[in-house]
């Protein structure tokens, strides 16, 4: 089991109210992701669930037991961070180890726990080395090893991979992704790369100053954006944001349309502006065309290579039907 329930969540750092009143389930078995930009409490938020700051007002329900008043070490949940703080001097069977022998438990179910952990995440050849003699990938695996020897309820990420380089995190990803599937446990992961929380994620939280913008799958939060922060956060390249005149044919304060959705027209199109910087990467094209009238950048994704180059003209085609519309508030208009 791993459900956590917030009701009514509040964070206050003196007079500051970094989390409003916020309410959040998270199923047994989910992979959460909290995403948002620098400062808007994601970190926080984690921080709250695992103990390590106290709510200034609301509940913490794990497994339906309130756990707002406990301390970490007895809410039966395991946190991974951004630094691996690992033990130099002890071997990486010692450092799996370490939690469990402070909990003093059997040194024959220790060995069993850490052996299997090991198996689970590759380790196996590597439990006589020491942390100095691994990869930073390899050294994550082994702050994952410390916390699934406890066999939490759920796993808590704050930002594990953000001090690797990417050839790295990419892999990571994809390990951490496979771990969910193979153990079934809540897994609740913070962090500011959406590419990550696109990739991993059964349910996104988005957040922005403490508030949660949208909750739902990858998919539904890159489809149907509830309001223009969460369209403009979600994807990448982002969605085009455009203001004005253009806005106003369509009844609306502002349009959004994605890169993806937006042709290059061999004659007239409805568009028109001079090719900047291109990005190529051989399945796809990213074009950033200035000098539209629409925006001060708008950003055009194409399959394969166009034969178009720095300060040429480009006519554009936008799928109308996948145009998004908002209103002066920001929400979305249905």
């Amino acid at each position: 089991m791993g459900q956590i329930v917030l009701k009514k969540v509040q964070k206050k750092f003196d007079d500051v109210e970094v989390i409003p009143p916020l309410d959040l389930t998270i199923e047994d078995g989910e992979f959460t992701v909290f995403v948002g930009p620098s400062g808007c409490g994601k970190s926080t938020l984690l921080r709250l669930i695992a103990g390590l700051e106290d709510v200034t007002a609301g509940s913490i329900e794990i497994d339906g037991k309130e756990a707002a008043d406990l301390p970490p070490a007895k809410r039966g949940l395991s946190m991974v961070f951004q630094s691996y703080a690992l033990y130099p001097h002890m071997s990486v069977r010692k450092n799996i180890a370490f939690p469990l022998k402070m909990a003093k438990m059997d040194s024959a179910e220790i060995k069993k726990r850490v052996e299997a952990a090991a198996e689970v995440l590759n380790l196996t050849s590597y439990l006589d080395r020491r942390p100095g003699q691994l990869s930073g990938g390899q050294r994550q695996r082994v702050a994952i090893g410390r916390s699934i020897v406890r066999e939490p309820s759920a796993f808590l990420f704050d930002e594990p991979l953000s001090n690797l380089d990417a050839a790295l995190r990419v892999g990571m990803r994809m390990e951490i992704s496979e771990l969910h599937k193979r153990l079934d446990t809540t897994m609740v992961y913070v962090t500011h790369d959406q590419v990550e929380a696109m990739t991993m994620a059964d349910k996104i939280v988005v957040l922005q100053a403490g508030v949660v913008e949208q909750v739902g799958s990858p998919l539904d939060l890159y489809h149907s954006p509830k309001n223009k922060f969460v369209a403009g956060f979600i994807g990448s390249p982002k969605m085009n944001l455009i203001e004005g005149d253009e806005a106003k044919k369509h009844n609306a304060q502002t349009i959004g349309i994605r890169p993806e959705h937006i042709a290059v027209a061999d004659g007239n199109g409805e568009w028109s502006g001079v090719v900047g910087v291109s990005e190529h990467l051989g399945s796809d094209t990213f074009f950033h065309v200035h000098d539209t009238g629409l925006a001060d950048m708008i950003t055009v994704r194409v399959e394969g290579d166009v034969g178009l180059k720095y300060g040429d003209k480009i006519n554009l085609s936008p799928r109308q039907d996948l145009i998004h519309k908002f209103d002066q508030q920001g929400d979305r208009i249905v």
